[in-house]
């Protein structure tokens, strides 16, 4: 099963920089309690971003990495892919999580079976977007809003799961 999780602003923006533009603590909490234990496939950018922010690939997942570059070496904790192809069928018995970047997204949205979404409710300056979805083909089945009423949300947000619709 391919699930793509993604946090995305009101704009599809989901980077600027190689950085996530927004902290949401309770964000990284359902991206770990989701992820944890299952292969993470991403672009190269998106893991060395990961590996510049945390000194190291994801704990406790099998990072997957695609990169069109062959001379690009695997850390401990990740396998590299010269081809999208070649990484899903790498999962392809596994529940496996799409986790960027734009690119990456862009090419698995087609094939994912689930979009485990936060809708940041604001607007940010970015350089990365979440490809246009169709709404036709994905029916929300999970929903969780998270208002800016609440004295520890600073963002507002939504947890939003989808499932595709055949």
């Amino acid at each position: 099963m391919i699930n793509i999780i993604v946090a995305m602003d009101e704009n599809r923006v989901i980077g600027k920089r190689g950085r996530i533009p927004w902290h949401i603590s309770d964000d990284i909490k359902r991206f770990k309690r989701l992820t944890m234990g299952h292969p993470v496939i991403m672009g190269r950018k998106t893991f060395e971003s990961i590996c510049s922010n945390l000194g190291k690939p994801l704990p406790g997942r099998t990072n997957v990495v695609v990169t069109r570059s062959h001379k690009y070496d695997a850390k401990p904790g990740c396998v590299i892919f010269h081809s999208l192809e070649k990484a899903l069928l790498f999962v392809e018995h596994q529940q496996a999580f799409v986790i960027g970047g734009g690119e990456i997204y862009k090419q698995c949205l087609d094939r994912a079976d689930r979009l485990y979404v936060t809708h940041v409710r604001d607007s940010f300056n970015g350089d990365t977007y979440f490809p246009k979805v169709d709404s036709q083909r994905w029916k929300l089945i999970e929903h969780e809003e998270h208002p800016k009423k609440h004295p520890k949300v600073k963002i507002p947000y939504a947890f939003a799961t989808y499932a595709r619709v055949f």
